[in-house]
């Protein structure tokens, strides 16, 4: 029960890593606020948690909407009074190098991937701030630091939410909220594990080819990525300040090796 008596918000929390740390923290105690956008995938989430004997409300909301965020914030608080984590998890991919890359793309990536993570902290943080406590989980990638061929929106966005995550810690030390970013790796999500099957021809070649950029020569799995924001999330990581924390087989520091 490593978040007993914490509430935790979790934005894309309708499938892949959402879901499955949506019920990772509630099977560690914690209350937990699901968001999605997509309403049945976040109602089932919520189910999910609540036939285990767990606690948690389904919220939808849009990220990217600051009436939304608004909106879903307060219901959060009004249901259960306080938020002491937020993972913002929601985020979409984006393919293409830069001259391929419409500018409707680019705005929408950047829209859910950097936007949508500035407006929660906005709206969360004076929360946080008025009680001097709080853990914040924003998701980067391990994209961010590394070149990756026609990756260039995604990339682009998961840099400044990093560069976000390290900036918002020094703003914020100081009333005992810790901002912390995840780095993953290739993870087999129902997301991915789609876009495979509906972009390539030979998806199992498509997978192989993926494995070899992670030295651990596997795709991660969303378990790995909740494990570690379950640590990010306690008070086990106390000591762990506007930190990247890297969950990606090694893809970072053996890009080409």
């Amino acid at each position: 029960m490593r978040l007993k008596g914490l509430t935790a918000l979790i934005t894309g929390a309708g499938s892949g890593i959402g879901r499955t740390s949506a019920l990772l923290f509630a099977a560690e105690g914690a209350e937990v606020i699901v968001n999605d956008v997509n309403a049945d995938n976040g109602e089932e989430t919520a189910a999910q948690i609540r036939a285990r004997g767990g606690s948690a409300v389904f919220v939808q909301g849009d990220v990217t909407d600051p009436v939304s965020v608004q909106r879903l914030v307060s219901e959060a608080l009004a249901h259960y009074g306080k938020i002491d984590v937020l993972f913002n998890n929601a985020g979409i991919s984006g393919i293409g190098a830069i001259h391929e890359i419409e500018p409707e793309q680019w705005d929408r990536i950047a829209d859910v991937n950097i936007k949508g993570v500035y407006l929660m902290n906005k709206y969360v943080l004076p929360h946080m701030m008025e009680r001097k406590r709080g853990s914040i989980i924003n998701m980067s990638s391990c994209v961010a630091e590394i070149g990756l061929a026609r990756r260039a929106s995604y990339a682009a966005t998961k840099g400044a939410v990093l560069a976000m995550t390290k900036a918002m810690q020094v703003d914020y030390a100081a009333y005992g909220i810790r901002v912390n970013a995840l780095l993953p790796g290739t993870i087999f999500t129902p997301f991915v594990e789609n876009y495979l099957k509906s972009s390539y021809d030979d998806p199992t070649a498509a997978i192989e080819a993926i494995k070899s950029r992670q030295v651990s020569g596997e795709l991660g799995q969303p378990e790995d990525v909740a494990n570690a924001a379950l640590y990010l999330a306690s008070d086990e990581s106390k000591f762990m300040m506007g930190s990247p924390l890297y969950i990606d087989g090694g893809a970072t520091f053996c890009k080409n090796a």
